[in-house]
């Protein structure tokens, strides 16, 4: 068994392209801000298009499809299709595990590599509160069904402290629903959400203590039980060096209104870098995203205590440690697996 911090993969490029903002859920923690992002649906013809764009600049391209909840849109399938025409390297449907308009059945497990389903608790009592009433039932369905289509499956565990409790038990389940991969993700202070933030504490990060105490245990448990087990690594010690993923790696967080950004934290504001005119990938007007990047901070990460000073101490004048980058990553491989094998989207 190993932990190990995965490295920005420096000539890796990963698209995040939200095609849509529509859901079917109204999720506690959702970070989709319509005011920001975009309420349109794009049409498959900018769909395509923007794919080009991006497989012009970065040729294999590790792409994730996403909303709101990417399996609304009609086109999804003619989507995949062309985006594995243009030879990007890999193919990730992001899904809250109702899989509309019969996607399962109009792409196959050679055209997506992987179907990414959201659950937030191992039984219904904890996942619908957070997800929506039936959304465990669902999804676990979902699961199975793409399972017996033979399209290799990972979960997204979004940890609050609404049910970080109870995430000891999602291994388990994890197992059982033959799931191939698992990621815990830390709840974000951001999205449409955080307007309630202050006056519902049950929705909220959790401590550092109890994160560091929690999460590396629960993922060991997971990778015990044969299943890859990838987390943000949140905190560094204060000896550890910072390093921001805006400067060193090419990740692309696309929206329907044409805003591109670089760090998934700004998406709360026009600090976008990027911005799509056409079918053309422009820089934004400064001051945006990019400007922030090669701030250096004794706290580690601008943008936290920029945008989100509640992941930060109180006094910091002296910080005991730093907010790691947001994408920076944690791994726990059974030791079955090749332990080299760190190259994640």
């Amino acid at each position: 068994m190993q932990r190990q911090t995965v490295s920005f993969t420096r000539n890796a490029a990963n698209v995040f392209f939200h095609i849509l903002t529509r859901c079917n859920l109204r999720c506690r923690h959702c970070y989709i801000n319509p005011a920001q992002h975009g309420s349109n649906t794009l049409n498959i013809h900018t769909i395509c298009k923007w794919l080009d764009t991006f497989t012009k600049r970065h040729p294999s391209a590790n792409l994730i499809l996403l909303g709101g909840e990417p399996t609304l849109h009609p086109d999804l399938a003619e989507a995949v299709h062309h985006a594995r025409a243009l030879g990007y390297a890999s193919i990730t449907i992001d899904t809250n595990g109702y899989l509309f308009h019969d996607i399962l059945n109009k792409v196959t497990p050679d055209m997506v590599d992987v179907f990414s389903f959201s659950l937030d608790g191992y039984c219904p009592a904890v996942n619908d509160p957070l997800r929506g009433p039936g959304s465990f039932d669902v999804c676990t369905a979902g699961i199975v069904a793409a399972k017996k289509r033979g399209f290799s499956v990972s979960l997204i565990c979004t940890v609050s402290t609404a049910n970080i409790a109870h995430l000891q038990e999602m291994p388990a389940l994890l197992e059982k629903l033959n799931v191939d991969r698992f990621f815990i993700q830390v709840i974000g202070i951001r999205g449409q959400w955080t307007d309630d933030a202050d006056r519902c504490q049950t929705l909220a990060q959790v401590d550092r203590d109890t994160w560091m105490t929690v999460v590396p245990r629960v993922a060991e448990d997971a990778a015990r039980r044969g299943i890859p087990t990838i987390f943000p690594k949140v905190f560094l010690n204060v000896e550890e060096t910072f390093e921001c993923a805006g400067k060193v790696t090419n990740n692309y967080f696309i929206f329907p209104n044409g805003r591109v950004y670089r760090c998934p934290l700004c998406e709360d504001y026009p600090l976008h870098s990027l911005m799509m005119e056409g079918d053309a990938l422009v820089p934004a007007p400064r001051i945006n995203e990019a400007d922030l990047f090669s701030i250096d901070i004794a706290e580690g990460c601008v943008m936290n205590r920029i945008i989100q000073p509640r992941n930060l101490p109180a006094d910091t004048h002296c910080p005991s440690f730093k907010i790691a980058c947001c994408m920076l990553k944690e791994m726990v491989m059974p030791s079955a697996f090749n332990d080299n094998d760190n190259r994640l989207i």
